[in-house]
C-alpha cells in the first residue's frame, strides 16, 4: 500500500504528497478518514474527504488503497438504509451511538447473514459476464446472482446451499471463485447489451402525470419547486404507486427533519402489490445537509449504481434523487476549495456535464443476461426562491424529457399535486402514443390534446376575465372556462391521503376525461340550439363528476352520471 504525508488542509479538501491515480480512495490521518483523489498536480494529490477534517494537520500519514470508490452489490441491499458512501447507518449507530464518530466504518453487506442459494447452472456450463448463476430469496424479490461483468469461462463447480455473501458458491475452470457479492466503482456505468426506445410508460397512478406529462420507463424527469410545494409528498407517491419493481431513494443534502420524516414514513408504508412493508423493495440513502459535502457528492453515484445492479437482473427500478440542487452545491463548495474558475453563480463550469453524466445512466435496456430492465430517474430540484432560471434547473432541463414544475401558488390554494399544467411538459408523449392506443383507448391521444388545448385557452381567457369579468365573455368562452375548471378540480387535483383517490388507474383517468369532454360537446351544442349559458352553468349533474374520484366502482358511477347529464340537457329549453 502506497503512503504519503498531508501537505495542506482546506475544509473537506486535503492536499497530500502521494503517488496516486485519479479517483483512488485514500485513508487520511490517524483516524483513517476515507477520501477520494480528485486532482493531481505533480507529486501532490488533492483528496476530497468524506468526513469532517477537523484536527488533521500537515505531516500526518495518508494511505492509498489504489482502488476507486466502490459499492458492494449482492443480497441484503433491499430494506437497507445507507449514508452516501454505503455505510449502513443502523450498524454505525450500534457501534458509535446516535452521533457517528469520525473514521467509523462498516461493510455495506452483512458478512454474517446466510442466504439460501439455489444454483441455476450446472458444472460444465459456459458462462459470461451478466449470466445468472442462481437465485436467492430477498424479501419478496427474487435476487438473481450474476456473473461479474468482466468474468467468463466454464463452471468447474457450483452447488446449492446456505452461504454468506463472501463465501465461494462455486468456481470457474481458471480458478476464479464465484461469490454472491461483487464490487463495482460508483462512477462507472455498468455495461449493457443495448438500449431500447422509451415506448412503455412508467405508470404512477397520479392523474396529471399519467395523462398530460407521462414518464417512460427508463426515462428521466425533474420535479423542481420551492419550499412547501410538495416535492417530498410527490416523490413518496411515486415510490409507493409507480409500477417499478425496486425503489432507490437518495436523500442528498436534505434538512435533517425532512430526512427523518422519510426514514420514519417509508418503513410504515404498505406496498399495495403485496400488502407488506414498502421497505422490502426499497433502498434508502440518507445524506443530510450537515453531513460532509464530499459524501453528498458521492451519494447520487452510489444510488444510481445500486439501481443499475437491479436493472441488470431484469427489474424496473425507479431512482428518486432529492435533491440534485444540494448535490450541485456540494460540487460548488469542493470546486471553490480547488480554486477552479467558477461558472454562473459560482457553480463549476462542468456542472452541466456532471448532470448529463448522471441522467444518461438512466434507460430501458437489454442487460448482459438478455433480460429487459430499466432505471427511471426522477430528480427533485430546489431552486432558490422558486427561480427556474438558476443554473441547476436550467442544466437539468437540457438533459431531461419530462418536467413537472411545482407551483407555490397552487400549493397555497390547496391544489395538490401542485404541478403547473402550463409550465410542465413531457417529450415522451409521441413515443408512448402507440402503447396508449393499444392498451388504454384508440382516442387517448386525441382526448389529451383537447384537454391541454382547453387548459391553455382558459389561461388566455383569464387575463380578460380579470379585467372585465367572466360575464362579459361570449357564452362559448364561458363554457371553455367552466370545462377547464372541471378539468382542474376533477382530473388534475388528487388527494394523496384518501384511500381511493391516492391511486387512479389509466382507465379511470380516461373515463373522467371522456365524461368532461362529453359534457363540453353537449354544452356547445346546447348553445348553438339557443340555450343560455346561465342554465348550463347551474346543472347539478356536472358536479357529480368530481365524486367519482372517491368511488371504487367508478365505471358504474360514471355511467350513471353520464345518464343524468344527458337527461338534464334533454330537459333544457
Amino acid at each position: 500500500m502506497k503512503t504519503g504525508k498531508v501537505y495542506r488542509v482546506a475544509g473537506p479538501v486535503v492536499v497530500a504528497e502521494l503517488e496516486a491515480s485519479m479517483y483512488d480512495v485514500c485513508k487520511v490521518g490517524k483516524e483513517k478518514l476515507l477520501g477520494e483523489v480528485i486532482q493531481i498536480n505533480g507529486s501532490r494529490c488533492t483528496i476530497q474527504v468524506y468526513e469532517d477534517t477537523t484536527g488533521i494537520k500537515p505531516g500526518e500519514e495518508v494511505e492509498n488503497t489504489s482502488q476507486p470508490l466502490v459499492v458492494e452489490l449482492g443480497p441484503g441491499l433491499l430494506s437497507s438504509i445507507y449514508d452516501g458512501i454505503q455505510r449502513p447507518l443502523h450498524l454505525l449507530r450500534s457501534l458509535t451511538g446516535d452521533f457517528i464518530m469520525r473514521g467509523a466504518t462498516a461493510p455495506g453487506l452483512d458478512r454474517k447473514r446466510k442466504w439460501d442459494f439455489k444454483a441455476s447452472v450446472k458444472p460444465g456450463a459456459v458462462v459470461k459476464g451478466g449470466d445468472v448463476l442462481g437465485t436467492v430469496k430477498e424479501g419478496n424479490t427474487v435476487h438473481r446472482v450474476l456473473v461479474p461483468p468482466k468474468s467468463a469461462g466454464k463452471v468447474a463447480g457450483i452447488s446449492d446451499g446456505s452461504y454468506t455473501v463472501t463465501d465461494a458458491i462455486g468456481k470457474l475452470d481458471d480458478g476464479t471463485e464465484l461469490r454472491m457479492m461483487q464490487l463495482w466503482p460508483v462512477r462507472k456505468p455498468r455495461p449493457v447489451t443495448r438500449k431500447l426506445l422509451p415506448d412503455i410508460p412508467l405508470i404512477t397512478g397520479q392523474r396529471i402525470i399519467d395523462s398530460l406529462f407521462p414518464l417512460a420507463k427508463g426515462g428521466v424527469a425533474a420535479i423542481p419547486g420551492p419550499f412547501g410545494s410538495g416535492k417530498t409528498v410527490n416523490q413518496t407517491q411515486l415510490a409507493k404507486w409507480s409500477d417499478a419493481d425496486i425503489i432507490v431513494y437518495v436523500g442528498c443534502g436534505e434538512r435533517g427533519n425532512e430526512m427523518t420524516e422519510v426514514l420514519k414514513e417509508f418503513p410504515e408504508l404498505t406496498d399495495p402489490r403485496t400488502g407488506k412493508p414498502l421497505m422490502e423493495r426499497t433502498i434508502l440513502i440518507a445524506n443530510t445537509s450537515n453531513m460532509p459535502v464530499a459524501a453528498r457528492e458521492a451519494s447520487v453515484y452510489t444510488g444510481i449504481t445500486l439501481a443499475e445492479y437491479y436493472r441488470d437482473m431484469g427489474y424496473a427500478v425507479a431512482l428518486m434523487a432529492d435533491s440534485t440542487s444540494r448535490w450541485a452545491e456540494a460540487m460548488r463548495e469542493i470546486s471553490s476549495r480547488l480554486e477552479e474558475m467558477p461558472g454562473e453563480e459560482g457553480y463549476p463550469a462542468y456542472l452541466s456535464a456532471r448532470l448529463s453524466d448522471f441522467y444518461e445512466r438512466a434507460g430501458r435496456v437489454v442487460s448482459l443476461m438478455g433480460a429487459e430492465g430499466s432505471v427511471s430517474v426522477i430528480g427533485a430540484v430546489s431552486p432558490p426562491g422558486g427561480d427556474f432560471s438558476e443554473p441547476v434547473t436550467q442544466g437539468t432541463l437540457r438533459v431531461i424529457k419530462t418536467f413537472w414544475a411545482l407551483d407555490a401558488k397552487l400549493a397555497q390554494r390547496r391544489h395538490f399535486p401542485a404541478i403547473n399544467w402550463l409550465a410542465s411538459y413531457s417529450l415522451y408523449l409521441d413515443s408512448l402514443s402507440h402503447w396508449y392506443e393499444k392498451n388504454i383507448a384508440p382516442d387517448w391521444m386525441k382526448l389529451i390534446g383537447r384537454t391541454r388545448s382547453i387548459l391553455q385557452e382558459e389561461d388566455k381567457l383569464m387575463e380578460i376575465v380579470q379585467l372585465v369579468g367572466s360575464d362579459a365573455l361570449p357564452e362559448k368562452e364561458q363554457v371553455t372556462i367552466l370545462v377547464a375548471r372541471m378539468f382542474r378540480e376533477f382530473l388534475l387535483q388528487q388527494n394523496a391521503f384518501h384511500p381511493v383517490d391516492t391511486y387512479s388507474e389509466h382507465k379511470k383517468t380516461y373515463l373522467i376525461m371522456k365524461t368532461i369532454l362529453g359534457f363540453a360537446d353537449k354544452a356547445k351544442a346546447a348553445l348553438d340550439s339557443g340555450i343560455r349559458m346561465q342554465k348550463i352553468s347551474v346543472m347539478k349533474s356536472k358536479d357529480k363528476v368530481g365524486d367519482v374520484k372517491f368511488e371504487k366502482d367508478y365505471e358504474a358511477f360514471l355511467a350513471q352520471v353520464n345518464k343524468e347529464i344527458e337527461k338534464e340537457f334533454a330537459e333544457l329549453k
